[in-house]
């Protein structure tokens, strides 16, 4: 009994596959809710604190910035709930396909696996691949464990391995993908979202500036700079947070793009070598 367990250690530790850990938050909806709490709470006790105006009681007349951007409105803790929605995705992407990436570096990691293959290495392409980790090293270690069945089986024409290991490379990828792309539709959604509700504050501020003007007598000052302090506030609120998601969307998408290339390389290679030698 104490044989067979040593016997099936070394067995497992051989098979063992390639998990790429690709983590991240999984509902955005939740974060959502969460940057709203913060942004409702930094709305009403920071920018609306007494000490930001000089009205303390009506909070009228703001001495700075932050009083400044309370008298934007209503719309100022829904583009902060953007900004901050933004940033946290922003943030969690980074680490996730930090992960994705692997441990070392991928076009390395391609050269070092093309040459395993040259010299039909299979053995030294498994073990790259466990170093490497990450969603690269996963598909790439699953591809070439259809590659060695294919090479044992005596039974299919070389066209059809040739598709089983390209079904592999497939599918393989497929898996991973909706691990990678996880949340970037919410910051490609508040790329344009961010604008769109910045533009309706702006809209509203406006409204007050008109309003003050069209008043009966000397026009109200203080009603025209409101209407004026929201329109602006929320114009670069909304600007600043379409273009912070905008830049994160492009450069995660970016990152993915070169994993994806990488893996195309990779399976190429492996079916042109499948192709030569058999």
């Amino acid at each position: 009994m104490a044989e067979q367990t040593n016997i099936q250690k070394p067995q497992t530790a051989a098979k063992k596959d390639v998990a790429s850990n690709v983590s991240g938050i999984k509902s955005a909806s939740l974060v959502i809710l969460v940057c709203l709490a913060i942004a409702i709470l930094f709305y009403m006790f920071v920018l609306g604190a007494p000490s930001n105006f000089k009205d303390t009681v009506n909070k009228e007349g703001p001495i700075n910035l932050l009083g400044t951007v309370y008298k934007g409105g209503i719309v100022v803790p829904v583009l902060i709930t953007c900004f901050l929605t933004v940033l946290v995705l922003c943030v969690e992407r980074w680490i996730a396909l930090a992960k994705a990436k692997g441990s070392g570096n991928t076009t390395k990691f391609v050269e070092n696996v093309k040459a395993a293959l040259r010299n039909h290495d299979l053995a030294k392409a498994e073990d790259l691949c466990r170093k490497q980790k990450g969603t690269v090293g996963a598909v790439v270690f699953a591809t070439l464990q259809k590659y060695k069945e294919m090479d044992k089986d005596t039974l299919l024409s070389k066209e059809q391995k040739l598709a089983a290991i390209q079904g592999t490379l497939e599918e393989a990828t497929s898996l991973e993908m909706p691990a990678l792309q996880q949340n970037l539709p919410v910051l490609a959604t508040l790329t344009t979202l961010g604008t769109l509700i910045g533009l309706f504050g702006t809209v509203l501020g406006m409204i007050k500036s008109f309003q003050a003007l069209s008043a009966s007598g000397a026009p109200d000052s203080t009603e025209l700079s409101t209407g004026i302090s929201e329109a602006l506030v929320n114009t670069a609120l909304g600007i600043a947070t379409a273009a912070l998601a905008l830049i994160g969307y492009n450069f995660y998408t970016n990152k993915i793009d070169n994993m994806t290339y990488a893996i195309d390389e990779l399976g190429f290679s492996m079916v042109s070598t499948f192709s030569a030698t058999h």
